[in-house]
């Protein structure tokens, strides 16, 4: 087990506590060194280069190049779409025609606008302003956060790479990885993330100095989840991400901070995330609408620099070709008639919803499991990690017996790179039950727990 792993916190760098990003000067980032030869392969297509090309194009232009099938034969004609605020939003025979039409691979435009603004006034990021070259911030669409990170380990990880990341980690981004054939590295966390500690000590297995030499075996990609991490619910501190920054900075690591949970942090201020550390351009960052908007319409986005979005399009252009138009569309008339402020006043509601689903379980806890188990109140995001005293592996008591209890939950094996390893862990969801459907679970798996030890 790594999470609550004992490490020296002497080892921590005293010496950053004080960085302040904004006087970091930026070092020169060679993103061709950390692409696969699959990624630098790619080659943009010429097709989809015309189809957005007409998009932009006066009525005056006549393309006979794309494939694209004429909206006049499409069965639908119109939408509306009845919100709860008791606004309207209206998909009229022209924009239903451009809804249901092929669009840009990168995205509709006026939601990368929307989302562009957004990002940089939600953390500022150093790199706004840099030139493409030098890792300007770009944005593109994605279906779901999901998506983005395939397409991002696709471009980053070959076989044989080592990939540090804290553990326990989503199962998704675990499904993700390992079938590329790469050396998973754990890298230790608690309560508030991951540790740069021991950060530190994985990395001294190396030397910095070799980081340009191409037949070095040092990292080039650390993964983490700063916010309500999945399924652990750990937050990472302001001090730990610019100590992690710094160590990025020294092994000339790329940083994919895999953040879905940022509109759910229970307490404000929010955190400042890696984007707006970001002084070099080595920052991935992917983001959801799932958590706050619909999962169903699967919205996501990558963020980072414009040199790896570029090749993360190409990527799309070739797999998916882009996401669909019509949710597109749909939330970006959303958000534009919501205003920015409109957007984060909807965001505080979501977060007292969760806030108080969190607090509904965190009772039930200490009502049922107080003596039998353990756990640390999260900060953010929507699961509570609870270990289970006196039981060495949840598996079989939580797919077997709780399940005859009629009580389901995620035993703890399913986030750990090796799956078959003992796990003493349980995650437990808040977002869906009710504080009473919670209450009754967590009494039931008392009962169970009882009975096992």
């Amino acid at each position: 087990m790594s999470f609550l792993l004992p490490i020296k916190t002497t080892v921590y760098f005293n010496q950053y506590k004080k960085m302040d990003p904004a006087s970091l000067h930026p070092r020169a980032m060679n993103y061709a060194r950390f692409l696969t030869s699959v990624s630098a392969a790619r080659k943009p297509s010429a097709i989809r280069m015309l189809t957005e090309l007409q998009q932009r194009s006066p009525p005056s232009m006549i393309s006979l190049a794309g494939g694209a099938p004429n909206p006049n034969t499409f069965p639908f004609l119109s939408c509306s779409i009845q919100m709860k605020s008791g606004d309207t939003l209206t998909f009229d025979k022209d924009m239903m025609k451009r809804a249901l039409q092929y669009s840009a691979s990168s995205g509709v435009p006026e939601l990368i606008s929307w989302m562009k603004t957004l990002q940089k006034d939600l953390h500022n990021p150093p790199t706004a302003n840099y030139t493409a070259e030098k890792g300007q911030m770009d944005l593109c669409v994605t279906t779901g956060s999901q998506e983005g990170l395939c397409k991002v380990f696709e471009m980053l990880v070959s076989s044989g790479d080592n990939v540090l990341m804290d553990t326990p980690t989503y199962s998704g981004t675990l499904a993700a990885l390992q079938p590329l054939g790469c050396n998973l590295i754990n890298v230790p966390s608690d309560q508030y993330g991951m540790i740069p500690a021991g950060l530190k000590e994985v990395l001294s297995r190396w030397d910095p100095a070799d980081v340009h030499n191409p037949h070095s075996t040092i990292p080039r990609v650390l993964y983490t989840i700063p916010n309500g991490g999945n399924p652990t619910g750990a937050s990472m501190t302001t001090q730990r991400k610019r100590e992690v920054y710094e160590l990025a900075r020294q092994y000339d690591l790329l940083i994919v901070e895999d953040d879905p949970y940022y509109f759910l942090q229970f307490d404000k201020p929010w955190a400042p995330t890696f984007l707006s550390m970001d002084v070099d351009g080595r920052i991935i960052r992917t983001d959801s609408f799932s958590k706050i908007l619909s999962s169903g319409v699967r919205i996501g986005f990558v963020t980072g620099p414009k040199p790896l979005v570029d090749r993360v399009v190409l990527h799309i252009q070739a797999s998916t070709m882009h996401t669909s138009t019509f949710t597109q569309l749909m939330v970006s008339q959303l958000l534009h008639s919501w205003g920015q402020q409109g957007f984060l006043n909807h965001i505080d509601e979501v977060i007292a919803f969760y806030s108080a689903q969190k607090d509904a379980m965190l009772s039930s806890a200490d009502k049922w499991l107080k003596d039998l188990a353990e756990w640390h109140a999260p900060a953010a995001g929507m699961f509570l990690w609870i270990k289970l005293k006196g039981i060495a592996d949840t598996q079989q008591l939580i797919m077997e017996k709780a399940v005859e209890k009629e009580v389901l939950l995620v035993p703890g094996c399913v986030f750990m790179i090796n799956s078959s390893d003992p796990c003493s862990y349980v995650r437990a969801a808040f977002s869906l039950s009710t504080p009473q459907q919670i209450d009754v679970a967590f009494e039931r798996l008392s009962v169970l727990i009882k009975e096992a030890l």
